[in-house]
Order: C-alpha cells, then structure tokens, then sequence
C-alpha cells in the first residue's frame, strides 16, 4: 500500500483535452486560448483549490494555472500557447484547509455563534503554513496575531478573505495532493488551423492550348490565385508517370501514346517518388516556384502518394515490398469493383518493413528540404496506420512547422485514428452532407465533442475524384451555396479549382466524378475568364481574412430556424470583438424565408438594444431587435447572409 495514497483525498476524472487517456497528444494552435477542464470532488464538505501545470517540452519550469469552479463539480484554467512545440501538463488538486476554515467561519459568525476557538484554529493554519512560505512569514504572522486578539468584525473578516485566501491558496503539502498523470499537447503554428487550398494540375496551365504545362505557368498564374484569397496552392504529384500499364482517358485501360496518364502512377525509367516529371521542369524550377508563391503569402502543398506505377525503380530495386500473386503477376491496386491496374500498393506487412518504413521517411524528409512544408497524403487509410504514428511525429520532431493533410474518405474510426496519429488536418465527410440535420449534426460531432482535440476538419465541396450529385445536379447555385458553407463553417476549407470556378459538372455515368477527368488528361483553361462563382469565392475568402471569427472552426453556435431549408449559425471571436451571423439557403431552386431565434448570449448582445447588421456579401444593412428576426434568400442573386453584428 502506498504510503501517501489514502490521504489524498480529491478525485480528479475527466481530464480534457486529452486523447484515449493520454496515448496521443492532443491539438492546439499558437495563440489560442484552450481551455483545460476536469471533474473535481471529495469526501465532505471542504474546499478543493486545484491549478494546471504546463510547460513546453523544452523548458525546465512548470507554469502553474489556478483552475476556476465552473458548475457543480466542474473545474477549467485557460492557457494561451506562445510558440509550435509539443507541451507537458497535468492538473493537482487538494483540499484547502485554510478556504474550508473561511467558509464555515463566515457562517457560523451570519449564525452570530461563538468563534473564540475557531479564530485560534485560523491563527494556527496560518503558522503552519510559514514552514512552506518562509518569504511570506510577516504577513501570515501578522494575520495569525490579529487572530489571537479573539475578536473579528465584519469588515475586517473582509479584508482577510482578500488578503490571506491568495496567499494560503499556495500552501499545500504534497502527500496531501492529488495529481494527474502527465499528458501531451502539441501547439502548431496557424495555418494547420485556418487555410485556403486551392488544387490545380501543374501540367494543364499552358498558355497554349495542347502543350503540356510547366512549373513557369504556374508561377505565372500565383497573382491570380493570390488575388483569389488563397494561400495553400496543393498540386497532385509531380514525378514522372508510369508508361507501363497507363490508364486513358475517362480512365480507359489502354492509353493512346500522345496520353499523359494519372499523376498518381508514380515512376517510370526517369525516377520515382524524389524525382519530377521531366516536362514539369527542373527542380531548380520547383524550387523557384516555392519561393514565388512565398511572395504572395501562398504556400506550396506537395502530394504523397505512397504506391509505385509497375515500372517504378522500386519494383526492381525491391520486389519485396510489393505482394505477388501465384501466376508470378504483381498485385496492383483494388477497392472492389473499382480496379487500378497501374498502380502497385506497398505491402506493409513484409519481412523487410522497416527499411521500407525508412525509405518512405526519406521521401518526406527530401521534400522537405527542397522548401515545402505542407503535404497532403493521398489515401493514408491503406497504408499501415502505425507507419503514420511513426513517421509523422519523426518528421515534427525536426520540423514542426510542417503540416500533414490526411486524404480518407473512409470509416468514421479509421478517420479519427489517423488524425490521433498526428494528421494535422483532414478530409471530411462534408462532401456529402447537404440537409439542416445533417450538417448541424456533423458539426456538433466535429465541433463539441472530443474530436475537437485532435480530429481538425478541412471541408472540400468537390475533389478531383469527386463530383457529387448537389453539384451535378445544382449548377451554379449549388457551387455558391456550398463554398459559402464550407468557408464559414470550418476555418480550413479548399476546393479543386478550375473546374468548381468555372462551374463544370458533368458526371461520368453511373458515378460521382467527373466525365472527361483532367486525372487522365490535359486541360487547357482560359485563366483569364471570370465567373460569377469565382468572384464570390474570392470575396469570401477576403471576408475569411479580415474577420477572426471565421478563423476558428470550433467557435459554432446554430441558431433554431423554423424552416428546415434555412441554416443559421453564429461565429463570435470575443478578444478581436468580431461577430457573425451566417443564414443559407439550403434549397437551390427556391427562395426561402423564415423566422430565426438569434441566441444573444452568445454574440454578447444586449436583448434590450436594437443591433446593427452589415451583409458582408451583398454590402446591405439592417437593423434587428430581440431574439426572433425575419430572414428570406433567393438562391438566384444569393443564397446567404454573411452579417457582421454591431450594437
């Protein structure tokens, strides 16, 4: 039995923000406030003083953070995190004699009983509490003398609620104090929670039509999307494409010569997965393009896609990292029905896995090097998730500024694992979630329960892979109606580009992608060209910058709407004192109106006070009073309300 165990006696259950029990680390972003909470209780009725101790793993110091009664048994301290890095913390927690002898001394003296013993035990706790605090001796010798004299008026019981309580709060005796074990948290820098994507194919941005694109187009096209608002430009791989079993167009098994196949076969006689594709340029001119896009405050964001076309060097140089079949064939890829015979998986349960794992590190360790900070892996899922647990805190470990954007659409569970395992940022099921219920029922998952601590949406309307059926079926209303919401509702949202800009949406028959898919060909886009879908785009992304509110994916409140084709939320950031209200449309065709129940504690609004709206889309204002307002929106000139909120 230990020896200091029984006389502890708090109990501290709960711990947030924590991950299955401290296994992972769980998120933050610098400068954010996080909010670290706890259930606290014990035996009695005594006083339970309680504070957060956290560090950054570098440092030799503990900072202590006193933790505030919050309801019934419910504590939380907030902290600000002030650089990246991971950090410690855990939580004591112990009962307070001296806060325990003020409660009941306070009401025995409102029951006008006798306190002459009482104030001695007062004077006596402070004594005690001199062998801890010797710095403080004069004042607690002071207090324990005017406790001696055996009188206490009122106001002087006052004064030494104020002037004793913070100073006895720092006596505590460790076999007395229970503590938590240690948990980790990881501070990374802004923009794993708030970013802009935008993903084009290097190779369809020639000026002329029918050549093959070039890293130079694409430096020349950096204004543009710059102007557009965004700041992450994600390009599909960029190494040479495998000539052996390379797929046509629409995704045809036999490729015409003149095509160019998917980038996401990786290798052929010119290299693999540290080379690039010859006519992209040289990585002298990658390197430039990096450094351009840094200009424009945009970075680059590299596709990984760990599988190998069937002429890639690997497949020679180690045909024991792939699986072979009885007939002596190598396995190419499947997700039955769906079959990609020019792309070869790794098998990562071979015998020689660990040289494969640290081939694979070199990879993202190369490119890394060259000036990218910012991958998004292509289906992490059918890799080893234990790879993923490894190699990305490997990485981190050197470079934690570097991000990691997990690609799975897949099963709820293995999205999460990923996203545990050190994802920064992560595919969603936002696609494909289009009623009031189902996007206020999402967002409460992602937003209110414990998948806010490590699980951080990037909402995608559409992919290369993906059109789905709002958008094939919706036009330009839905392409509008759906970057409105995945730019206000998640802090980190893309979109792929050309296509969703310029409103293309013909799906290939039968399936939820696009017919004639620039996976499979060269595109040739008139750059130049303005739609009405592009220009809103980029007014929302302006909008996204300028207001905080729309920085934070997990500030989220739903307002009641009694119409069920009408969404309303509302995003506050309290120190920048900026407020929104965001009402859509959710019906594409129709227009829509309703009365909405605007929850005013939330926006910190004065129900007796009118309050002023500025449409931050359409530039018109109005003047609300009360909880319930009327809104109305037609789908054809906007379908929704971006409101600043003054009052």
């Amino acid at each position: 039995m230990d020896n200091t165990t029984g006389r502890q006696r708090v109990y501290i259950t709960h711990v947030m923000p924590t991950i299955d029990n401290g296994t992972y680390p769980s998120k933050a972003v610098i400068n954010d406030e996080i909010s670290f909470t706890a259930d606290l209780f014990a035996d009695g009725h005594d006083q339970i003083s309680a504070s957060l101790f956290i560090k950054a793993q570098h440092a030799n110091e503990w900072q202590e953070v006193a933790m505030q009664h919050v309801i019934n048994d419910h504590w939380a301290a907030t902290f600000r995190f002030p650089e990246i890095g991971v950090y410690f913390f855990s939580i004591k927690a112990w009962v307070n004699h001296y806060a325990s002898w003020i409660n009941g001394l306070q009401k025995k003296i409102d029951a006008e009983q006798d306190v002459c013993v009482d104030l001695l035990i007062g004077a006596n706790l402070l004594e005690e509490a001199t062998t801890e605090l010797p710095l403080l001796l004069p004042e607690l010798q002071k207090w324990g003398t005017v406790l001696r004299q055996g009188a206490i008026e009122k106001d002087l019981l006052k004064t030494l609620k104020e002037e004793t309580l913070p100073i006895m709060r720092q006596y505590r005796l460790e076999p007395f104090t229970s503590i938590t074990q240690v948990y980790k948290i990881e501070a990374e820098r802004q923009k794993a929670g708030f970013s802009t994507w935008y993903e084009l194919f290097p190779r369809s941005t020639a000026e002329i039509p029918g050549q093959h694109g070039s890293f130079q187009d694409v430096k020349r096209l950096l204004p543009r999307i710059a102007k557009m608002g965004f700041d992450v430009l994600y390009l599909p791989p960029i190494h040479p494409i495998g000539e052996v079993k390379r797929k046509g167009k629409n995704n045809a098994l036999i490729a015409n010569p003149e095509e160019p196949g998917s980038p996401w076969a990786i290798g052929n006689r010119h290299g693999g997965h540290k080379a690039i594709h010859p006519q992209l340029g040289s990585l002298e001119d990658f390197q430039e393009l990096i450094i351009s896009a840094k200009k424009y405050d945009i970075e680059i964001a590299m596709d990984i896609a760990f599988q190998c076309a069937p002429d890639h060097p690997y497949v020679q140089l180690h045909p024991n990292w792939f699986k072979w079949r009885p007939d002596g064939s190598i396995q190419y890829a499947e997700n039955p029905p769906k079959r990609y015979e020019d792309i070869l998986p790794f098998d990562f349960e071979t015998s020689d896995w660990q040289n494969l794992w640290s081939e694979l590190k070199s990879v993202l360790s190369y490119w890394i090097a060259i000036g990218i900070s910012i991958f998004r892996i292509d289906n992490p899922h059918t890799k080893a998730l234990a790879f993923w647990e490894w190699v990305i805190p490997e990485i981190r470990k050197d470079h934690p500024a570097t991000i990691f954007l997990a690609e799975a659409f897949t099963r709820p569970r293995i999205m999460e694992q990923l996203a545990k395992g050190g994802f920064n940022q992560s595919y969603t099921y936002f696609t494909w979630r289009n009623t009031k219920w189902e996007l206020e029922t999402y967002l409460y998952e992602l937003t209110k329960t414990d998948m806010r601590y490590y699980f951080r949406p990037c909402f995608w309307p559409n992919t290369p892979d993906i059109l789905p059926p709002m958008l094939s079926e919706g036009g330009e209303n839905a392409h509008i109606m759906r970057a409105i919401l995945a730019a206000t509702l998640s802090a980190n949202y893309g979109i792929y580009g050309p296509v969703y800009e310029f409103g293309l949406n013909e799906a290939h028959p039968g399936k939820e992608e696009y017919t004639n898919n620039e996976k499979y060909e060269i595109k040739h886009w008139d750059w130049n060209a303005h739609t009405r879908i592009g220009e809103i785009i980029a007014r929302l992304n302006r909008i996204r910058k300028q207001h905080p509110a729309l920085q934070n994916t997990y500030n989220i409140e739903f307002a009641e709407v009694q119409n069920d084709q009408l969404i309303c939320y509302v995003k506050t950031d309290q120190r920048k004192q900026d407020r929104l209200i965001i009402a859509v449309n959710l019906d594409l065709f129709n227009t829509q109106g309703a009365f909405v129940k605007i929850p005013l504690s939330a926006l910190h609004l004065d129900a007796d006070k009118p309050y002023h709206l500025f449409d931050l889309l359409s530039g018109d204002k109005y003047e609300w009073f009360g909880e319930w307002n009327y809104i109305e929106l037609n789908p054809y000139l906007m379908p929704a309300h971006i409101f600043y909120v003054t009052q």
